[in-house]
């Protein structure tokens, strides 16, 4: 296992880290089915992963992540909490909510964690998140309060990761990028403003879709190209483990493919939308272009109901809106000229002849 800087928190972390939700137990959306583990389980595959080098572990409050964070506190009791780095998040956007959270995570973990994330910010909680006695001002009292070292601002859109690197009160992100979903990375990296900040990558798998069509080694190894600190991966068996963690690590990385390389893989199954998730195709009627592309690919890659289901939410409207939009601004700002308008009919069309 190979080390890198945590920003400028003066931690070192692995390279790859692990994931929790799927040693989790408890009635919770983020539950996979095919893992139920009991917490002698769970602490046998997170010791695996510790004994190959990881040091880093992220979880969340419960009941978010059903019981991985005691499970969590209680591996760091039996490998001793000085040796590992702790991770937690909470979907919590006003100050209070959030204060109240990490007093809950240290009970919960029977410690304080190293890094506290505020979870999944978007748009619509954005200016709570960051103004005056939201989330990050209470982060940033408990830091000086000794409860957590470090404040972390979690999410999917590159606009709030780039106010979080430019934020003093932030010293750790926590975006998401694939081979597929490179767009917002590739941002990153041409941004020297994260250079400052450590960053973990999730969604490194896609979900778990993408191992079906590109090997583990090829996913992670792609990923680390990027500045940044680890990549993130669910893990719930020593099996998983030993896929992403247990190869040699003075083999030469492996050779990552270009996103027409990939495309071309995928094509082999079904027509592929050459959307990277750049997130610069701002839509005047505030479709989010990128993630209705996201869910029609993940829906050919095998997350069939679950795509289709998010899609059903709003495409017929954003359908329209293509239809009707004269100027088109989302396609003047796709660096890789997609057809938005007659991509959108078409999952519009996928939705229609798929109902949920």
């Amino acid at each position: 296992m190979y080390y890198r800087k945590l920003g400028n928190t003066g931690l070192n972390v692995s390279e790859i880290s692990f994931g929790t939700i799927p040693v989790l137990q408890g009635s919770v959306p983020v539950l996979p089915d095919y893992f139920n583990l009991d917490e002698q389980e769970a602490l046998a595959v997170m010791e695996h992963a510790y004994r190959l080098g990881c040091n880093l572990y992220d979880t969340a409050i419960v009941p978010e992540y059903g019981d991985a964070e005691i499970k969590l506190g209680k591996f760091a009791a039996l490998v001793g909490r000085d040796n590992i780095v702790i991770s937690d998040k909470a979907r919590f956007f006003g100050g209070g909510e959030m204060y109240q959270a990490v007093e809950l995570s240290c009970e919960n973990l029977g410690t304080t964690p190293d890094i506290y994330f505020v979870h999944q910010v978007d748009a619509e909680h954005e200016e709570e998140v960051f103004g005056r006695g939201g989330a990050l001002d209470a982060l940033a009292e408990l830091k000086a309060e000794g409860k957590i070292r470090y404040a972390g601002v979690a999410t999917h859109y590159y606009d709030i990761l780039l106010r979080g690197a430019q934020d003093d009160r932030v010293d750790v992100l926590q975006g998401s990028g694939n081979l597929l979903e490179r767009g917002m990375l590739d941002r990153v990296r041409e941004e020297p403003l994260f250079r400052k900040k450590g960053f973990l990558v999730n969604k490194v798998y896609a979900a778990g879709l993408l191992p079906k069509h590109f090997p583990v080694r090829t996913l992670i190894d792609f990923v680390l190209s990027y500045p940044v600190s680890s990549a993130l991966i669910g893990l719930g068996t020593k099996e998983q483990v030993d896929t992403a963690m247990g190869w040699d690590t003075k083999e030469q990385r492996a050779v990552s493919p270009s996103f027409e390389e990939v495309l071309s893989v995928l094509e082999k199954e079904y027509a592929p939308i050459p959307c990277d998730r750049c997130q610069r195709c701002a839509c005047p009627y505030g479709t989010e272009i990128h993630t209705v592309f996201r869910q029609y690919q993940y829906f050919h890659l095998g997350k069939d109901y679950w795509a289709l289901k998010k899609l059903g939410l709003g495409i017929a409207g954003s359908a329209r809106h293509c239809r009707e939009c004269a100027q088109m601004p989302c396609m003047d700002a796709c660096p890789r000229k997609i057809r938005i308008a007659q991509e959108m009919q078409q999952v519009e069309r996928l939705v229609r002849d798929y109902p949920v």
